[in-house]
């Protein structure tokens, strides 16, 4: 199983004039500094979280269908499924017809059921599902705590970023950043 970003997010959860506002920066010469680690906070705290936090596009790419017929989908909110690929033994390609699968967005993580698999399938690679993911198109959209945990990462590391060289970022985790995200995260039995 391969989970593959093919749309990147249009903008960014918390603007650049907020995280200046909250560090109370005036000067404009560190504005591409501070993108680049808007950027990472948002990544990191996607990646911990297993949320999108601005609409984005996703690719699962999976050997063949799992034996109850349900696929997981890995990101949270799923907005819809674009569509559903399978290739055959000699790589052909051919698009399933929405009404031979059912979507569950509301459960986490959602869900895809096919209730006839399609067979046979190539070896490696043989299902690919294109979904897209995201509270909205709008840092408006996303959810308080998020855009909080992505400020406070943000905040800590340009604290510290004389201490430590890009190599060894992130160094530290400011307190408080877990319990921000700690609602969000996916928990497993």
């Amino acid at each position: 199983m391969t989970l593959l970003r093919t749309v990147d997010p249009a903008v960014e959860p918390v603007s650049l004039a907020e995280i200046k506002r909250h560090l109370r920066i005036t000067h404009d010469s560190e504005d591409e500094f501070l993108s680049g680690l808007i950027r990472a906070a948002r990544e990191d705290v996607e990646r911990s979280t297993g949320v999108a936090m601005i609409n984005q596009s996703w690719r699962l790419v999976l050997d063949r269908w799992p034996g109850n017929g349900c696929v997981l989908l890995a990101r949270h909110p799923v907005r819809e499924v674009l569509s559903v690929t399978i290739f055959g033994k000699e790589g052909e390609a051919s698009v399933l017809n929405p009404g031979d699968y059912l979507v569950d967005t509301l459960s986490r993580p959602a869900r895809l059921h096919v209730e006839r698999r399609p067979e046979p399938l190539r070896n490696m690679n043989g299902v690919e599902i294109d979904f897209s993911a995201g509270f909205g198109e709008a840092g408006t959209d996303v959810p308080d705590l998020l855009k909080r945990a992505v400020t406070l990462l943000v905040a800590h590391w340009y604290e510290f970023r004389a201490a430590y060289g890009a190599a060894d970022q992130p160094v530290s985790y400011p307190a408080g950043y877990d319990r921000l995200i700690a609602g969000y995260r996916d928990r497993r039995l």
